[in-house]
């Protein structure tokens, strides 16, 4: 009997405690004008401790009774959102169930009715606890079948370029690994670079004849046997940068010219400290008839670089003898940051044969003596795409920096930020120019590669299109020769009210609304998610507090939503597609942050208190304008998103159609979760997706940038994941696939150097085969 009363009085103390928290926090949101769930939720569980304390059955109903009400409200706020049902309901049928075991323990009387209303409650918690170990809000393809792709393609093919072709589909003819036999597959072999860091490993190899060649985080250049993973040749030119350190691929230049063997195949790089090597593929040494004994210095004409200011992170694109080069740019630091220029070098000699500034359109090489290019204008940061029959390069654009304040722009920034441009490959000069965001004050820079494909129109004739994902979740597409939509955009009015003295905003935006928008959704008060109801209470707050008027709310001196976040949307993992189907495979971040702009006598004080996370984001100064900023995700105190999952998805867009297809949430908490902690629990959450996705003709689409540490593939035509492999660490990287010429077995590569945001890092580059009996 006294363990009983013990047990009572601590289950009364929390359920007070919980109670008392629900009354203070549920009333400040009813003064904010939101709901009064949790205050009279948080009154009825003030009352219980007493009533239980004193041995009176109704505290225990009025626990049974929060569980209900619970879920009423759960229902009319959210329907049968899984997710949103979870984080409300968990935590009333934890206490109706700990109530039940600790109430009923001597009493008789009430024993039969509660014991099968708590038997309820415990079925309901644990079909709530499985529930997630599946996944929710997919949309799976169940009704148009695919064309099949023929089998006869399975000889060797050279992945020669960064998204496998410049047209940038990310897709193989291949059939050798299918559907059928995807599950057999195994790792075939493993490299390890030995560069673990600093800098995060993004690289996508290449395959050229015998040889896989990748590119660490670090610039460490590597040639690989394609058969056993053996290094061939390695080649360091000793890069460094204090920030960004990354090598997303290298590119492949086939000089016809050549007599001779050394330098004919050669392997083009960029590296963090702004050079442009080049090296002969077949020994890794460096090309001495290009530049200078292999080097060209991209900082030439750039003006003053500070370290880590500008460099490359994507591959130069290889074109008609040409490399085409453009460059990262440090995000809101200062005004007059390096130019965005973009410059065609001579793929033989390193020598300069164009160069394109858009903020002086008059300069077609070098900038007249004594002068720069143009400082801080937009910047390529991604990769360029290449049309070779018509001519023409495609450059998705970013932003002037400092990218959230524009009241000082020039002209020919605001003409160009975020805009997908069209150059010729002969002289540099601008073909055509389509803009994504009108004055970009929120960091919505292109960030990936366009994709290539013909479409049909509504004559079934074929239209050059060009497909361009961006971080707002919008896909355009455009006729790739002129420029114009083939999909209907249209300009939206947005919020176009500022409280920031001399700034302006656009009153329209572009939206593709011929086209499915992907992880953008409106944010809503009842939208709000937390592992519990205390946490999601406390972002509920947290949203009524904070400025929020839905797309492009304009940044203010307090926090402000950005939804989609400035990693998006759909961020540099670009599209994968399948060509005879007419389907692109996309995958999104779903992730909102929260920036505000800090007085300039203000801003020392206040960057203390923020921490700058290496991913972009805390605070930064932008020095030479009035004021600093501060940008960071927006998670609840356990450190999880304050918005309900999945945070992010693979879905598949029909072309023909221009509608989704199939959806499916990627990645489980299984390697993170609350505050960090590793929960080994995988739950089918729908983790923030980064790399990008491959495509198969053997009806395969394989993805690995999710959050736990996987490689995974997914039934192309369906939607639905049907193998997946365990890999030592997560991976931030695109996966890429070829056919040995020498043993004719297909494989998988990926590059394992770590999941974003995870502190365990490694570097691997992994090939997966299927076994020699199948």
């Amino acid at each position: 009997m006294k363990m009983r009363k013990i047990l009572l009085f601590l289950l009364g103390l929390l359920i007070a405690i919980i109670g008392i928290s629900f009354v203070v926090a549920g009333g400040y949101l009813v003064y904010l004008g939101d709901t009064s769930f949790y205050l009279i939720l948080g009154a009825i569980y003030c009352i219980t401790p007493i009533l239980l304390y004193k041995n009176k059955s109704i505290g225990l109903y009025l626990n049974y009774i929060a569980v209900i009400y619970t879920l009423i409200w759960a229902i009319w706020e959210r329907g049968f959102n899984f997710w949103a049902m979870n984080s409300r309901i968990m935590l009333p049928l934890g206490i109706a169930i700990l109530s039940t075991l600790v109430f009923c323990k001597r009493n008789s009387a009430v024993k039969r009715i509660a014991y099968s209303l708590g038997g309820l409650c415990a079925i309901f918690f644990i079909c709530m606890l499985a529930g997630t170990l599946v996944p929710h809000n997919t949309i799976y393809n169940e009704t148009q079948a695919f064309k099949k792709h023929s089998s006869n393609l399975n000889k060797p093919e050279n992945w020669f370029a960064y998204g496998k072709t410049t047209q940038g589909d990310r897709f193989s003819s291949f059939t050798q690994i299918n559907k059928d036999n995807v599950k057999d597959l195994q790792v075939a072999w493993m490299y390890n670079t030995g560069d673990k860091g600093p800098g995060i490993d993004q690289n996508t190899p290449l395959q050229i004849d015998d040889k896989v060649y990748t590119c660490s985080r670090n610039n460490h250049l590597a040639a690989i046997d394609v058969d056993t993973g053996k290094p061939i040749w390695t080649f360091s030119p000793d890069a460094k940068s204090p920030i960004w350190q990354r090598c997303r691929s290298v590119s492949y230049y086939y000089d016809e010219t050549v007599d001779n063997t050394v330098c004919k195949k050669r392997i083009v790089m960029t590296t963090i400290d702004a050079r442009l090597i080049e090296v002969d593929a077949d020994t890794g040494k460096p090309c001495k008839d290009f530049g200078d004994k292999g080097t060209v210095n991209l900082k030439q004409d750039m003006g003053t670089v500070t370290p880590g200011f500008y460099f490359q992170t994507s591959s130069p694109l290889v074109a008609r003898d040409r490399i085409i080069v453009g460059g990262w740019v440090v995000d809101n630091q200062q005004v007059n940051e390096p130019s965005g220029v973009i410059r065609a070098f001579d793929a033989k000699t390193g020598e300069l044969d164009w160069a394109w500034d858009l903020g002086n359109p008059e300069i077609t090489k070098y900038p007249p003596e004594g002068k720069t290019y143009t400082l801080e204008t937009p910047n390529m940061w991604t990769h360029a795409a290449y049309d070779d029959k018509l001519g023409l390069v495609y450059i998705p654009l970013g932003n002037t920096t400092p990218d959230y304040y524009g009241a000082n722009r020039p002209k020919f920034s605001d003409e160009y930020n975020s805009s997908l441009v069209a150059l010729d490959i002969n002289t540099g000069r601008k073909k055509w120019k389509f803009q994504t965001v009108h004055h970009d004050l929120w960091d919505y820079d292109l960030p990936s590669q366009p994709a290539l494909i013909d479409v049909p129109d509504e004559t079934g004739k074929n239209i050059p299109a060009i497909m361009q994902t961006t971080k707002r979740g919008q896909i355009f597409l455009l006729n790739r020769e002129t420029g114009k939509p083939i999909t209907k955009v249209e300009e939206k009015n947005v919020p176009n009210k500022t409280n920031v003295p001399d700034e302006y905003l656009s009153p329209t935006q572009p939206y593709s609304t011929g086209m499915p928008t992907i992880g953008a959704d409106h944010l809503t008060a009842n939208k709000m998610w937390g592992m519990t109801l205390l946490d999601q209470l406390a972002c509920r707050i947290q949203f009524n507090r904070v400025n929020y008027q839905g797309d492009f709310t304009p940044i203010d001196f307090k926090p402000t939503i950005e939804q989609p976040g400035n990693v998006g949307g759909l961020n540099w993992g670009s599209v994968s597609l399948d060509p005879l189907n007419l389907i692109a495979y996309v995958n999104d971040i779903r992730i909102p942050v929260l920036f505000w702009l800090v007085p300039r006598d203000e801003y020392a004080s206040t960057a203390k208190k923020y921490h700058a996370d290496g991913t972009g984001h805390g605070p930064s100064p932008q020095k030479g304008t009035p004021y600093g900023m501060v940008t960071m995700v927006w998670l609840s105190s356990l450190g999880v998103p304050c918005v309900e999952p999945p945070y992010g998805t693979i879905s598949a867009v029909d072309l023909k159609s221009k509608k989704l297809l199939w959806q499916t949430p990627v990645g489980t908490s299984e390697e993170v979760g609350p505050l960090g902690i590793k929960t080994y629990i995988p739950m089918e959450i729908g983790m923030p997706t980064y790399a990008g996705t491959m495509t198969t003709a053997g009806g395969l689409v394989f993805f690995a940038g999710s959050q736990d540490y996987y490689l995974r593939a997914f039934d192309s035509e369906t939607g639905k994941e049907i193998w997946k492999h365990a890999l030592p660490i997560g991976s931030s990287a695109t996966p890429m696939t070829y056919i040995s010429p020498n043993t004719g077995k297909q494989y998988i590569v990926i590059s394992v150097g770590g999941a974003a945001q995870s502190k365990n890092i490694g570097d691997y580059v992994i090939a997966f085969a299927l076994p020699d009996n199948k």
